[in-house]
């Protein structure tokens, strides 16, 4: 699957899709009929705690059931499932399953980019010619900052919340990849910092010392307290609209809307010759992001399917507002890092971006848009998702780069 395949929609018009239920049984894979019970359990063998029964089946982690019957495709959910977490097969949600094939395609390393002319750009005095004017310069470190952590507020969500109340293998697959993808990530920014020689103490504390990205990122977290709490558990309307209020919050909007600007204006220095060694890993990570977009909001669409009683009409309203007040931290946060805007960009075509966006992600979720008609100020992003890794690797990796065989142990 390429990355167009995901961003085939990007430019269409947003409309609230009706939601369909997908069909219970992938048609590549037939569910196979139910093998007879296996034979009685000799009485030397471990039996099973009946009350630790529901917690080990959300962990995969407790006492092995020799009783149970074998897991069939109908008894897996995205949440509260009944069935055994460590059994992957039968494949129910197939889309999660290429979504993991799709991101494995992508296994890239910053190392792999070379950083020579981006140092010596960074290097070069404050506006001479060919060189970063100042207000490119703040642009680039506050946007450092506020990636540079917000990869790591991404990772802790999804080890320590998503993945413990997602009940279904297929998704924790991709989950286990997606994690992976966040620390490929974080190592990115160390990459860059360490490449160009910046500040180490201001770049990774901006998330704690510059207000907009500080409003943004405790914005986030707020949705993710009570299920840091190791006794939260889902099984009621009101834990499993906490959770699924915990996945909008962090793809719908921190992954799908917050990332935007940053990807829009680095990519912009990129289309303009400059810091392009950080351009490319940001496509890199760009085309990553668009996968963990869209299998959060298949994910939070399939809850809808499976549990509509928690997308009642308040609960709407309250993510309708989410998105907007998440709009308008982004549209600070795009003035505050470009003050007075560069060649080819400016804080107003940001905040006409995020009107887009903000749009598109309604729609994406059934929700009716937040804002009038707005079109794309850069169309030119929809190009940049589409990067072919495998010419690019061959032109800009470092030499001592090592794989495979090739490793010296």
């Amino acid at each position: 699957m390429t990355t167009t395949d995901f961003w085939a929609d990007f430019d269409a018009p947003a409309q609230a899709p009706a939601v369909e239920a997908r069909p219970t049984t992938p048609a590549s894979a037939a569910v196979a009929t139910p093998a007879p019970s296996p034979a009685p359990v000799p009485a030397a063998a471990p039996q099973v705690d009946p009350a630790s029964s529901a917690d080990d089946l959300v962990t995969g982690l407790g006492s092995i059931d020799t009783t149970g019957g074998r897991v069939s495709v109908s008894e897996k959910s995205m949440i509260n499932a009944r069935a055994d977490v460590n059994q992957l097969l039968p494949l129910k949600y197939t889309w999660a399953w290429e979504k993991y094939l799709a991101g494995c395609n992508n296994q890239w390393m910053p190392t792999e980019v070379g950083m020579q002319a981006d140092i010596a750009l960074w290097k070069a005095p404050a506006g001479s010619p060919g060189g970063l004017t100042e207000a490119e310069r703040t642009m680039l470190k506050r946007n450092l900052g506020f990636f540079a952590t917000a990869e790591s507020l991404v990772a802790n969500n999804i080890v320590l919340a998503v993945y413990r109340n997602l009940t279904n293998p297929e998704c924790r697959q991709y989950l286990l990849r997606q994690a992976f993808e966040e620390a490929v990530h974080t190592h990115t920014f160390q990459y860059i910092c360490t490449s160009l020689g910046l500040d180490e103490g201001e770049l990774f504390n901006m998330y704690r010392e510059v207000p907009s990205i500080t409003e943004k990122d405790a914005w986030a977290l707020q949705y993710t307290q009570s299920l840091e709490d190791p006794s939260f558990r889902t099984g009621t309307p009101e834990t499993d609209q906490a959770f699924l209020r915990d996945l909008i919050a962090f793809y719908v909007i921190f992954e799908g809307m917050w990332f935007y600007t940053g990807f829009a204006q680095i990519l912009s220095l990129g289309r303009r010759n400059k810091m392009v060694g950080i351009a490319e890993q940001y496509q890199y990570i760009l085309r990553d992001e668009s996968i963990h977009l869209n299998f959060g909001i298949d994910v939070i669409n399939q809850i809808k399917i499976e549990n509509p009683h928690l997308w009642t009409p308040e609960f709407q309203a309250e993510v309708s507002g989410m998105l907007a007040k998440a709009c308008e931290l982004e549209i600070a946060y795009g003035r505050d890092t470009m003050p007075t805007g560069m060649l080819g960009l400016t804080a107003e075509q940001c905040e006409r971006y995020m009107h887009f966006i903000t749009n598109r992600r309604c729609g994406q979720i059934g929700l009716p848009p937040l804002f009038a008609d707005t079109d794309n100020p850069f169309p030119w992003m929809s190009e940049m998702m589409d990067l072919k890794k495998e010419k690019n690797f061959f032109e800009t990796r470092v030499i001592e780069y090592q794989t495979g065989s090739g490793l010296s142990w």
